[in-house]
């Protein structure tokens, strides 16, 4: 009975064993046919010698070979003086006039060789050089792997092509890749340029450079400082990454990631840029900036803001897009054009300003300001059609408000000092508004003060010529010239409607408060808007003030 069951056991688990037992011969057939895919042990050939001899009883397994030697290895044919070869452990010593060659693309030389033919190691020492398509490498002492198909070197090389020289302390190269790493002391010389650097990879066939640590590339027109990146040698292009640097001239392009073309002197940062004049004292920041170094022009947009740090008291400007650009280059006619649009906003402790538009002429240092322009400073608030302001240095020498200007000195929170007219001159010295001129179709409204500031009255009139003097930032006197007429009110007794000019507006609501505030946009309201005349006033020279007095 027992050995009917046990039958019945195995025809009852006949098909689970039948295919175990097949898994089980897949897989060894597997590993069978695996097995011949293994690169074989070849033995080192000897191919001749002038003289061959061995000594089996002092040097057993040991071949000694001179003149005109010539092994082989796989694919890789060996050339010395003379070598020694050790059947036991498959490696060869050769010495002097030592030649490697595999297929017609690699060469080393060099005057020592210890080759291992188990793993494919190949030590060379003494005045090594390897040739390879073009790449040549120069240094004393050379490791070449040919399992992994890499050289390196440990005690200073020096690697050349038609177009760089490359020095470091230790580096590797691989004939199949074409590629190339070097650390520390790294130096690649090109004839427009010399990088230097602490780790570098350079492909000897697309001549590109990966920039792996702190490097600086320096020409005559400029340096580069970069952490990471790759620079095209042979189109003198660069894309460099981690908060890269370019100087030239005084002048720095800094920002996240950045692109140079040296050939066109052309270069675009992104990402919190930041150009700097140190010479100029100035600064543009955004989030994308391009500079032309042969144009010496610029760009700057999203977020963009120029600096002027020339005085103690730096000015933040504000606009969607800033330019420069440069006409008559190296004549001495040369002048730059800087615009702001739009939206602009300009913020300094002592001054701000608000605008769509600004151009800056440096030919004649003039600031122009355009469509509904704002000036406040101080308790002080101008503004017109146009604004014109004409610089010395960084400081504001005189001003010119074309049509429809208005000046206006707050005292409280219901007066204020008043005058309007067609055209407004204004002269400042040390950045402080001293003297105003304003010259036709002239409305006041003055409050004249005693020495404490007692407000004395209101005096409301018209005329054609006002000067207005100033001092400490507030109006201290008035004087109309040639015909005109007024009223002076008691300040009891103020009529409500002539409190205000018919042209008054107070737009302290769109004043920068800091140079933050310069991106928070607030412009006038639509009903305060100025509409542009159809005849634009002219500035009046000094004649026509003559014929005025």
């Amino acid at each position: 009975m027992r050995k009917i069951k046990n039958v019945r056991l195995l025809s009852k688990y006949r098909w689970p064993f039948f295919c175990l037992f097949c898994l089980f011969f897949l897989s060894l057939v597997a590993q069978n046919k695996k097995q011949p895919s293994k690169e074989k042990k070849t033995k080192i050939f000897l191919l001749h010698a002038d003289l061959a001899k061995a000594d089996k009883l002092s040097r057993p397994g040991v071949q000694e070979l001179v003149g005109t030697v010539k092994m082989r290895h796989d694919s890789m044919y060996m050339y010395c003086d003379s070598a020694l070869i050790y059947e036991n452990t498959n490696s060869v010593e050769a010495f002097s006039n030592v030649r490697m060659e595999q297929g017609d693309t690699l060469f080393i030389y060099g005057d020592y060789l210890d080759y291992d033919g188990a793993t494919k190691l190949a030590k060379l020492r003494g005045s090594v050089k390897l040739v390879n398509k073009g790449t040549t490498l120069l240094t004393d002492s050379l490791n070449y792997d040919r399992m992994y198909d890499l050289c390196y070197y440990f005690m200073g090389g020096v690697m050349m092509d038609e177009n760089n020289v490359l020095t470091s302390q230790w580096g590797e190269y691989s004939p199949a890749t074409h590629i190339a790493v070097f650390n520390h002391n790294v130096k690649l010389n090109n004839p427009k340029f010399v990088l230097t650097s602490d780790t570098l990879r350079y492909n000897t066939v697309s001549k590109i450079a990966t920039i792996l640590g702190p490097s600086y590339i320096v020409s005559d027109s400029n340096h580069i400082y970069s952490e990471r990146g790759i620079y095209n040698t042979l189109t003198d292009q660069g894309n460099l990454l981690g908060r890269s640097i370019l100087r030239n001239e005084g002048k720095t392009l800094t920002g996240d990631s950045l692109y140079y073309n040296r050939k066109i002197g052309y270069g675009e940062a992104f990402g919190n840029v930041v150009m700097n004049d140190s010479i100029k004292k100035s600064m543009l920041t955004g989030d994308y900036c391009y500079l032309n170094e042969l144009t010496d022009s610029a760009f700057c947009t999203k977020r963009a803001v120029g600096i002027d740090y020339s005085e103690a008291d730096s000015l933040f400007l504000h606009a969607d897009t800033l330019t420069m650009v440069t006409f008559n280059m190296n004549t001495d006619s040369m002048y730059r054009l800087m615009k702001a649009y739009h939206k602009v906003r300009a913020y300094r402790e002592s001054v701000q300003a608000q605008c769509d538009s600004l151009v800056y002429n440096s030919k004649d240092s003039c600031i122009m300001m355009y469509k509904d322009p704002i000036l406040w400073s101080g308790k002080q608030q101008l503004l017109g059609e146009e604004i014109n302001l004409f610089m010395n240095d960084s400081t504001v020498d005189h001003a010119n408000i074309i049509n429809q200007a208005l000046a206006i000195e707050q005292k409280d929170s219901i007066h204020y000092n008043q005058v309007s007219s067609k055209l407004m001159n204004a002269y400042f010295v040390k950045g402080e508004m001293r003297h105003v001129e304003m010259i036709g179709n002239v409305l006041i409204g003055f409050y004249p003060e005693e020495k404490d500031s007692t407000m004395l009255g209101y005096n409301n009139g018209e005329g054609s010529l006002l000067h207005i003097y100033l001092k400490d930032k507030k109006m201290e006197k008035a004087k109309m010239i040639g015909k005109s007429n007024g009223t002076l009110y008691p300040m009891s007794q103020i009529p409500v409607g002539k409190l205000k000019l018919p042209t008054f507006a107070w737009f302290d609501y769109a004043r920068p408060l800091n140079k933050n505030d310069i991106f928070n946009w607030r412009g006038k309201k639509e009903s305060q808007q100025l509409k542009k005349t159809i005849h634009s006033t002219q500035i009046v020279d000094k004649r026509e003030l003559v014929k005025m007095k």
